[in-house]
């Protein structure tokens, strides 16, 4: 399926109640977490985006009645001189989560063929090589029984521009801003042609891209939750755990008929 970013910049206000609409899918997310537990499955959800596209306010969300010991939320930057020193995918393969448990990656392995090629951190051969390194990778998780979810928030430069600007006015925001969202804005026209390749290249039938419009804040956050909850759902068994029959005749004995 081919994407066009430019098919998801309707911005459409939610419809609905939003703090009921929240409530019911994060409750569905809770079961699905507790699924992932207690049947040992783990996932990868990542995250990629414009900047201020509200990226950190859909995994808020998405961990907020998560277990947090069953769950690892990672913030990529710049890689560390260590890092540079190995293969790019040394440091998430580092990440990787364990049975059970479920990693988030704000920002991701994509880093190669957006950031560091249109930024020139890395060379032409190491980008396009990059490409076929992330589906082997990706194809390596989900044949280890990993569950992969790829989310791309996309919004407007106007919408973008508006968020900036909320984060430099607000005190309490803006320490979230810095000189790279801007070097970034001032070379969309590269980074949107370095996303279709992305799409293109990596929309994988064992790892899809689920593009959000994330225009209305409200609305994407619903959307985005959403559709991880249906891909990680279908990925694990949904039955509760049955009481173990010991534990369940010593409490029962202990509580009495309570």
């Amino acid at each position: 399926m081919k994407i066009d970013l430019g098919d998801y910049e309707a911005g459409k206000d939610f419809d609905g109640d939003y703090d009921k609409a929240l409530a019911r899918i994060q409750k569905r997310l809770s079961h699905i977490h507790y699924a992932h537990i207690v049947h040992r499955r783990r996932a990868i959800i990542a995250f990629e985006g414009w900047d201020a596209a509200g990226k950190g306010g859909i995994i808020q969300r998405l961990t907020a009645e998560w277990d947090p010991r069953y769950y690892e939320v990672w913030p990529i930057s710049a890689p560390t001189q260590e890092e540079l020193a190995h293969h790019f995918l040394w440091r998430f393969w580092r990440r990787l989560p364990a049975q059970h448990n479920i990693a988030i990656f704000d920002r991701s392995w994509y880093g190669r063929v957006l950031v560091e090629r249109v930024e020139g951190f890395a060379n032409r051969a190491e980008w396009e090589r990059g490409y076929d390194e992330i589906n082997d990778f990706e194809a390596q998780q989900v044949a280890a029984g990993t569950t992969l979810v790829k989310v791309f928030i996309h919004v407007t430069q106007k919408t973008q521009d508006k968020r900036l600007k909320d984060r430099l006015e607000h005190p309490w925001k803006r320490w979230k801003t810095g000189l790279e969202d801007f070097r970034n804005r001032a070379k969309r026209p590269q980074y949107l042609e370095a996303m279709h390749e992305m799409f293109a290249r990596t929309s994988t039938e064992h790892a899809r891209w689920i593009v959000i419009d994330g225009n209305d804040k409200k609305a994407a956050r619903i959307a985005a939750l959403t559709a991880i909850a249906d891909v990680l759902e279908a990925h694990v068994p949904m039955e509760p755990p049955k009481l173990d029959p010991e534990v369940e005749k010593i409490a029962r004995k202990a509580l009495g008929k309570i």
